[in-house]
């Protein structure tokens, strides 16, 4: 430096900087290490973040006055710069000649200068409101100006005259300048021009907050004020932000896993190319291996010439780490950071423990370093959180594109996937298994952090102690055996844990499906029953999770002192001269405690890591099931004249089982009306699967032209108005839609229900009736004006009249659907005569297909299965207008002339032919008594109802399916004082006193150690050495043995006791409901009370009380030490106590709220889900798959909008 500086300005003087009372760092320095810092640190990152901003430029903002003060403040500072720079150029030229440094600095300082000047601008048109590099830039500048500015005053002040008057000034100028952009650094530019921003009615704070304010987090203290002065609401959350969406986070992940899948497949052809001979046969089954296609031959077709390869399976964990790993990284620098922070506060208590010892040294010192201590604590939380803020975030986005993956895929999988994954197994895959990852992620980094810890933790141990450390990394190598036993039993246990929490889950979807058939029967108590059995098992195998967890726990928290007692004992034991004085024992016990955090948490981590990596395997076995093929059915086929056709088709359920349709060969002509019958299980419902697609394809071709109506068997009816059932999306044309009505016989039901079309309708139409749900289903299918229209048996849930008039008006030849294409599956023999073209199916296969006239005459399939239906039939349906007529008018003359019509036309067997002739005459001439009977029901109805509809339209409908609600306030003591009962009273409080004990051993442990060190003062180190390893040992391992016992009767018996209760009383209490609580709560939500809540009732409550147990009685136990041993600290502890429960209740206010919301808006997922697997058919049917995705991608947004704030809510 002397080159720079020159002979007259030294760059280090120690006694001018250490060793006075007035400290200053020499003109040399200031003007080269504290001038060119900031400009070191703005010109390495000009680069990174030049094409930083190019790569994410988020529109354009209009200069303002802000952005012009900061422009021309930015030219000040230039010229101010280099007018240094000409001042020493001028001198020069006058003879006064100056060391290199005095051209250099100002010439380095004016083109940095110019260089924020650019970026200001630069970023203005990239659409940056706050920059993070030019405030740390500014705030470099601010802080290594300090120093020259209390330098330049201290001698200004010691002399007479100043004498160099150009110079101070300017940098006083320069010192104004740096400081006001530091300070407009601060605020923040308007929103960029056409941004999300602008447009978004309640945008999250966090896409427009400062730099500052994003580091500190004071975006969030407005919703923060606002839950604090009253209960949070919905409407109160922001928007998620877009890049945490499911429209943005679930392709990612997708896309990743479809090039693993592709690479896996690329793999396993190449392996059957190198070691297999297949005979090429084209694979024609419907169904796309693992989700997008690829051909198998059968074991019989291959010859394996070499060894048999398996196959790697495509790696959902790489997908992850692709798709997250990258925003996960930056959490992971974040921890390194303050993982390498950590270790600096045990050296400056080095530091300040000898500044205590030595006398005659500058008071400054002590300052400094207790100045410097609290720095390093406050960097090291702020670097910290936004490790968690990182972490959290990525859990949150691992969790969305997990629910979006799996709703995804149980909407395309196969049938036979859907054998080995059932409902219960896939509510748990969403809501127990994403979870899981989400809990993971958080502490995820503590995988090589821990170790990191440790390595450092040590290494400044064997500076401190010697080689004596060494006994406590045996004592560390020790436990990582056991520790590996357990995680590998832990993980076993895991697997069952979750096959009975699926059968659990499984049987509870069944039993909230057939409630009302169970309530019929009174099997409520037998059901519970077979639920506690497995709930039992459950209950067993986390009792041994427990107990393994127990000696774990008391292994890793037992580790630090263990390590520190087999230290300290070698120390002082293994040389007579090595004395543990305060410095070495406190310095010691500092880097002790840092190794207990990593200790600690490993064990959970590992734990977390076993039960991540079960979810898993069982995700990745889920995504790679296969799914339907789109391409099996030809819907792009304009040139065939027929609308549908299937040729040679043979189909199965699974690929695996037996073909259930043979050699079918269907051509159903444009605008035909075609009934499909048959015996029960011949496959006729089937063969309408096979035309949608949904059954595996083995052989043939099917062609379907144009869009498709389904109407399935089983009604699928939404849980939304009756309306929303009917429309299906589309949009509302009153005309067409009261025609819909009409010819499905829905405008009397509407009279009936008390809020006419808007009548919500509860979950699988649990208040309609079975005929009116199919008529609603008629209802969808007709307003949807599709090209073709397949009715699998529409008509067996509804009346015999209420048929006759929907076939009359809809189905048949003068209906509304008259020139479009309908394939009708039915078994009422009345309607055949009215058809274009009849299919018989027989055990599988078509055996007839003709016109009515033609199968009579053939007398083969057709006319057996007339023979076996048509007296059912024609009883049937008498029957039932026997019962209308009889309950409603009593009319002689319709009476007498349907008696009459009876009598006379009663079919007789011999006579087939005939009498079917004859009953379709019956069926006509019943039309007219239909009709008139239907007027006269319809005057009834209105005697009934003498009240003017016009009169009912303004009466608000109240919902049925009532929205959760979140509890406001603070949680009742009432809450805890349940679980405290369901735990036990007198347990309660002996858990509570076993944690005081544990932590008042550990802080005794801490104190005997404190004595220990003061025999060092008095030279009584060598006689009382064997005594103060006994009894630090005796504490210790108190310590552990409370530790012991605590986990197992907390863990393994009163909190499962608990869990056990709670989930027993909450079965009653669901199966004693009465059936109007089930009509009015979606099954999602009470899935979401078995699943979730009872997974957190069983986990993640045992583990919070822990924490809080443990923090709670250490810091009583340390404030009450510190107020015995020093009074004076009671000043300062109850002001601060005071602030910090303050804070607490201000924040926890809005934490809390949150956290309920979050609860209640997880609900509306699962039961949209439950409805989703029930209707894939009729979803895929007409088209509506990515209306649906849609749907669920909203639903999962609206949960983590209250989740999101509820992570920032803890920083």
């Amino acid at each position: 430096m002397e080159r720079l500086c020159g002979a007259k300005l030294p760059f280090w003087v120690a006694n001018e900087t250490f060793h006075t009372d007035r400290p200053d760092l020499s003109e040399c320095f200031q003007l080269s290490v504290l001038a060119w810092l900031p400009c070191i640190f703005l010109w390495a990152a000009f680069p990174v973040y030049v094409y930083y901003l190019k790569k994410s430029s988020r529109g354009y903002i209009m200069m303002s006055i802000l952005n012009r003060f900061k422009t021309v403040f930015g030219l000040f500072l230039w010229i101010v710069c280099w007018s240094d720079l000409f001042y020493t150029f001028h001198e020069l030229r006058i003879g006064h000649t100056h060391p290199p440094i005095y051209f250099i600095t100002p010439l380095v300082l004016g083109m940095t200068m110019l260089l924020a000047t650019f970026l200001i601008q630069y970023e203005r048109l990239q659409g940056v409101q706050s920059s993070g590099v030019l405030f740390i830039f500014w705030f470099l500048s601010v802080l290594c100006a300090i120093v020259p500015f209390r330098s330049k005053i201290l001698k200004a002040s010691g002399q007479d005259d100043i004498p160099d008057k150009l110079r101070f000034t300017t940098f006083y100028l320069y010192f104004g300048l740096i400081l006001c952009e530091l300070i407009l650094c601060c605020f923040n530019e308007k929103p960029p021009l056409f941004s999300n921003v602008v447009t978004d009615p309640n945008p999250c704070p966090e896409t427009t907050a400062g730099f500052l304010s994003t580091v500190t987090f004071w975006w969030f203290t407005r919703l923060a004020i606002k839950g604090y002065k009253m209960p949070l609401e919905a409407k109160d959350l922001w928007s998620l932000n877009q890049r945490d969406s499911s429209e943005k986070m679930v392709p990612k992940l997708l896309k990743e896993w479809e090039k693993e899948q592709d690479k896996a497949r690329s793999s396993e052809q190449n392996m059957t190319s190198q070691a297999v001979y297949a005979k090429p046969q084209p694979s024609t089954t419907n169904h796309v291996s693992g989700g997008t296609g690829g051909n198998e031959s059968s074991p019989e077709e291959v010859e394996v010439l070499l060894s048999k390869a398996a196959p790697h399976p495509p790696s959902f964990l790489r997908a992850l780490i692709k798709a997250f790993g990258p925003y996960f990284l930056i959490g992971s620098v974040f921890k390194l950071l303050q993982d390498v922070i950590t270790f600096v506060n045990p050296q400056l208590l080095r530091m300040l423990i000898s500044f205590t010892k030595q006398k005659d040294v500058p008071d400054w010192w002590g300052y400094t370093l207790a100045f410097l201590m609290f720095v390093t604590a406050l960097l090291q939380t702020l670097i910290l959180h936004h490790h968690f803020q990182y972490c959290f975030v990525t859990g949150m986005n691992v969790r969305t594109a997990l629910i979006g993956a799996i709703y995804r895929k149980a909407l395309v999988i196969t049938n036979a996937a859907k054998r080995s994954s059932t409902v219960g197994e896939i509510v748990n895959l969403m809501s127990v298994d994403a979870q899981r990852f989400m809990d993971l992620t958080t502490f995820l980094n503590m995988l090589w952090s821990a170790p990191l810890q440790i390595m450092l933790a040590l290494f400044f141990l064997w500076q401190n102690l010697g080689p004596s450390v060494l006994a406590g990394v045996a004592v560390m190598v020790m436990l990582i055996p056991i520790n590996a036993f357990i995680a590998m039993k832990t993980r076993a246990y895991q697997v069952e844990q979750m096959q009975h929490k699926d059968a659990r889950i499984k049987l509870m979807n069944e039993i909230l499906n057939g409630i009302k058939v169970l309530k019929l029967y009174a099997w409520e108590n037998s059901f519970k029953d077979k639920v506690l059995a497995i709930r039992q098992k459950e209950l067993d195998v986390l009792r041994k999770t427990a107990y393994l967890g127990a000696l774990s726990t008391m292994a890793w928290t037992s580790a630090p002192f263990l390590v520190a007692l087999t230290t300290f004992a070698v120390y002082v034991t293994v040389d007579e001269n090595n004395v543990l004085d305060a410095e070495k024992a406190f310095v010691s016990l500092s880097l002790f405690n840092i190794l207990r955090f990593p200790l600690n948490m490993l064990p959970q981590v590992i734990s977390g890591l076993v039960q991540a990596s079960v979810s898993l395997k069982r995700i990745q076995n889920f995504l790679s099931n296969d799914e339907l093929d789109p391409s099996s059915v030809d819907r792009k086929n304009t040139s065939s004249e027929f609308a549908v056709s299937v040729i040679s088709g043979k189909f199965t359920w699974a690929k695996e089982d037996q073909p259930v349709l043979n050699n079918i060969n269907v051509m159903v002509p444009q605008g035909s009306l075609v009934a499909v019958v048959g015996h029960v299980g011949c496959g006729k419902s089937s063969l309408i699967s096979a035309m949608l697609g949904d059954m595996e394809k083995v052989e043939g071709e099917v062609s379907v032209r144009g869009s498709v109506a389904y109407v399935p068997q089983q009604a699928w009816i939404q849980n939304a108005t009756l309306r929303d059932n009917i429309l299906f999306g589309r949009s509302f044309k009153e005309h067409k839609y009261r025609r819909v009505l009409d010819a499905c016989a829905l405008t009397p039901d509407l009279e009936v229900l008390p809020g006419g079309d808007m009548t919500e309708i509860g979950e699988k139409g649990i208040n309609l009736s079975g005929g009116q749900r199919q008529r609603v289903s008629l209802a969808r299918a007709l307003y949807s004006q599709a090209d073709v229209y397949l009715l699998d048996d529409p008509l067996s849930a509804v009346d015999a009249h209420v048929s006759k008039h929907i076939f009359d008006n809809l189905i048949g030849p003068e209906g509304v659907l008259k020139g479009k294409t309908r394939i009708l599956v039915t078994h009422g023999i009345s309607f055949l005569p009215q058809v274009d073209n009849i299919v018989v199916m027989v055990e599988g296969r078509v055996s007839e297909m003709g016109s009515y006239q033609e199968l009579l005459k053939q007398n083969g399939a057709f006319a057996e299965f007339l023979r076996n239906y048509a007296l059912e039939d024609v009883i049937e349906e008498d029957e039932a207008l026997d019962e209308l007529i009889e309950d409603e008018l009593f009319p002689d003359d319709v009476l007498s002339n349907h008696h009459t019509d009876m009598v006379d036309n009663e079919p007789t067997i011999n006579e087939a032919k005939k009498s079917f002739m004859r009953q379709i005459s019956i069926r006509s001439g019943d039309s007219e008594i239909f009709r008139y009977r239907s007027v006269r029901r319809h005057g009834c109805s209105q005697r009934r109802h003498p009240e003017p509809q016009e009169k009912k339209k303004p009466l608000e409908v109240e919902k049925l399916i009532q929205t959760e609600t979140a509890e406001t306030g603070r949680v009742k003591t009432k809450v805890f004082l349940e679980y405290a009962k369901a735990v036990g009273l007198v347990l309660s409080v002996i858990i509570c006193l076993l944690y005081g004990c544990q932590s008042a051993a550990a802080i005794g442990a801490n104190i005997w150690l404190s004595q220990w060190t003061n025999d060092a003062s008095t030279n009584q180190t060598k006689e009382n050495v064997d005594m103060r390893v006994g009894v630090y040992a005796a504490l210790g391992i108190a310590q552990g043995v409370l530790i012991l016992v605590n986990c197992l009767l907390c863990r393994a018996y009163s909190m499962l006791r608990a869990a056990k209760l709670t989930h027993r009383n909450m079965l009653q209490g669901v199966l004693r409901a009465p059936q109007a609580f089930f009509e009015s709560t979606p099954t999602g939500r009470l899935l979401n009370r078995f699943s979730k809540d009872v997974d957190a009732i069983d986990s993640h409550i045992p583990d919070n009380i822990d924490i809080w147990m443990r923090t709670f009685w250490y810091t009583l136990n340390v404030l009450l030490i510190c107020s015995a041993l020093t009074p004076m600290f009671l000043i300062v502890i109850a002001p601060l106590m005071v602030f910090y429960w303050c804070v607490q209740r201000f924040y926890v206010a809005t934490s809390r709220q949150l956290k309920r919301l979050e609860s209640v808006s997880r609900s509306p997922i699962y039961s949209h889900f439950s409805e989703t697997i029930t209707g894939s058919s009729v979803i895929r049917a007409y088209g509506r798959h990515t209306a649906f995705v849609l749907m669920n991608d909203i639903k999962v947004d609206e949960n983590q909008k209250s989740y999101y704030p509820g992570i920032v809510s803890n920083r």
